[in-house]
């Protein structure tokens, strides 16, 4: 059985550092965050968002919508993984956050 690429689940993550030493560049980040988890993304850490998408055209669209989000300084940078390559990462200290857990639940109900 051969599966369509609009099947496959993806995780997008979005990893950013952007500067904070003024109050506006603040005022920028925190707004970027606010983006991010408006567009369905949650925090795994605190410049690092993931967001679970339903084949490559919900990847391309989402990356779309992410250039027209950045800011103009600092670095951001977008990674896409299948929903088993993600399923392989190590968690080596702490605990997996509520949201990871729910969002892992969830892709077994589809």
């Amino acid at each position: 059985m051969s599966v369509k690429g609009d099947d496959i689940f993806m995780r997008l993550f979005v990893f950013f550092d952007l500067p904070v030493a003024k109050k506006t560049q603040r005022k920028i980040a925190a707004r970027f965050r606010r983006e991010l988890q408006n567009a369905g993304f949650t925090m795994l850490q605190f410049s690092v968002y993931c967001r679970v998408c339903r084949g490559q055209d919900i990847v391309d669209r989402e990356i779309r919508r992410l250039k027209q989000i950045i800011p103009q300084e600092g670095n951001v940078r977008v990674l896409q993984v299948t929903d088993k390559q993600y399923g392989n990462m190590l968690l080596l200290i702490g605990e997996p956050k509520k949201e990871e857990i729910i969002g892992a639940q969830q892709l077994l109900l589809f």
